[in-house]
């Protein structure tokens, strides 16, 4: 049986992951702990047999799965001894030598999971140390594909640029929607329905691109040899340089996850 604790279980990422988890029972709510400074943590009703606390030892001690799922600025106020106890965290530019240095563990997994969790539609890339059990990585995988598609990566120094590119979640696209729908707007169109129309395009072009073989450079393409206004459209955000755009934003992102605070 797998006893999870979780610290930071009342911030909406932990919600979001847990409550996936929960619903599929890949954890019991008996199983699990959730610390908070209230101890009073909503979002879980369903489940009443879920534990709460404001006492990280307690929990430490009723788990031998424990996840970190704080701010990292906040690690600073945690005195924890995780010794023999297997650690997944997801906090963003928190390395597991730190993690490790600090609380003595050893099996420690490192994710990044997004705020499209709760909608199963995360991508989660993970790594994990040499010493996790390979039970433990069945454990990992299995929690969070319930909240969407995980992946395990070759390297730790991978996860700052996930942190960046896909921690974002709906962030990005949401700043290119936003300048569509003001677009709309300027244009004419209600307010409301420009709302509307590039929400259902989003979730289109999203639901297309991901089950289709070919690549977005590929869709590209195949509308510019069309010649006609979609041509027209994606020729002048070319000349405009947008890819230029989107490389700062990422570059500035994973700097930012580098020093993360």
């Amino acid at each position: 049986m797998t006893h999870l604790g979780v610290i930071g279980g009342g911030g909406w990422l932990a919600g979001a992951l847990l409550r996936p988890v929960l619903t599929d029972r890949i954890i019991k709510p008996a199983d699990l702990v959730l610390s908070s400074r209230s101890g009073n943590i909503s979002g879980f009703e369903a489940w009443p047999g879920v534990h709460m606390t404001t006492d990280n030892a307690i929990l430490v001690d009723a788990s031998d799965v424990i996840l970190l799922s704080i701010r990292p600025a906040d690690i600073e106020a945690l005195e924890l001894d995780l010794r023999g106890r297997f650690v997944i965290s997801v906090m963003a530019g928190v390395t597991v030598e730190e993690i490790s240095d600090r609380f003595g563990a050893q099996r420690i997994v490192r994710a990044m999971p997004n705020a499209c969790a709760e909608q199963r539609l995360s991508f989660t890339p993970w790594f994990a140390t040499q010493d996790v059990r390979r039970s433990e990585l069945d454990f990992v995988r299995r929690f969070f594909a319930a909240s969407g598609r995980e992946h395990v990566i070759s390297g730790e120094y991978e996860l700052d640029y996930f942190t960046a590119l896909t921690g974002s979640g709906a962030a990005f696209p949401a700043l290119m929607a936003d300048a569509m729908i003001r677009h709309a707007i300027e244009s004419g169109i209600d307010p409301d329905t420009a709302d509307i129309a590039v929400r259902q395009l989003f979730l289109g072009a999203a639901t297309q691109m991901a089950g289709i073989a070919q690549t977005p450079a590929d869709i590209v393409e195949l509308f510019m040899e069309y010649r006609g206004t979609t041509a027209a459209g994606l020729s002048a955000m070319v000349e405009a340089d947008l890819a230029h755009a989107v490389f700062r934003g990422l570059t500035a992102a994973r700097r930012k996850a580098q020093r993360a605070d």
